[in-house]
């Protein structure tokens, strides 16, 4: 779908997601992640920018297992911390991902993908006509019904921080596996929170492509 077809349906409120394409699980439990070797740190930082060609070239299982744990999953078992900061420890910030074959929710604790619905989200997930046939789109929505601790005022700035935090992380992942992405801003909000089934409470922020190269 084009980007002028996206937002003259946007406009009218009619941008959805399309069929899923394949069957998909309610629960996809995902490999170990691998937590050493890869691009030295520095290297990283070096080879980290964003890029916009995609290649509609799928992410085998323990590569997604690895980008969504460097993204926000749990690195210190013993009190369930994770790998991007959160204010007060609120980890407020839900990954969603966005398949082919359906929609899912990351669950950091059992590093788990679980079904929100069996749809093909992708097209939803921003404007730019790429995010439709790319591998993955990735969803940050902040849940405030786990910032209690934080004042209302505040909430915002520090969901934005942990997006970016998150994000980041997702960046020198793609750097470090050979994996391109691009964080992105100019989505309907609306159409991606109907997809989602979000509450009052949850705010979608920002949505990140993932995938390879086009060649």
């Amino acid at each position: 779908m084009t980007t002028l077809t996206k937002v003259a349906l946007s406009l009218i409120g009619e941008l959805k997601p399309d069929r899923a394409k394949g069957r998909a699980s309610e629960k996809m439990a995902l490999p170990a992640p691998k937590q050493s070797g890869g691009m030295p740190l520095m290297e990283a930082f070096a080879q980290r920018s964003s890029a916009r060609e995609f290649s509609s070239r799928p992410l085998p299982e323990q590569v997604l297992s690895d980008l969504l744990w460097a993204a926000f999953g749990v690195n210190r078992p013993a009190n369930g911390h994770r790998t991007a900061p959160s204010a007060m420890n609120a980890q407020e910030i839900d990954v969603y991902v966005a398949l082919s074959g359906g929609l899912y929710v990351y669950q950091a604790k059992t590093h788990s993908l679980s079904l929100v619905t069996r749809v093909d989200a992708r097209r939803v997930t921003g404007y730019q006509d790429f995010v439709d046939e790319a591998p993955l789109d990735l969803v940050y929505v902040a849940d405030q019904a786990h910032m209690k601790m934080v004042s209302q005022a505040e909430r915002d700035i520090y969901s934005a921080a942990c997006t970016g935090a998150i994000a980041q992380n997702v960046y020198l992942f793609c750097a470090s596996a050979g994996l391109i992405t691009v964080l992105r801003g100019w989505l309907d909000r609306k159409a991606i929170a109907k997809a989602l089934g979000l509450s009052e409470h949850e705010h979608v922020l920002l949505a990140q492509t993932v995938g390879y190269a086009q060649h």
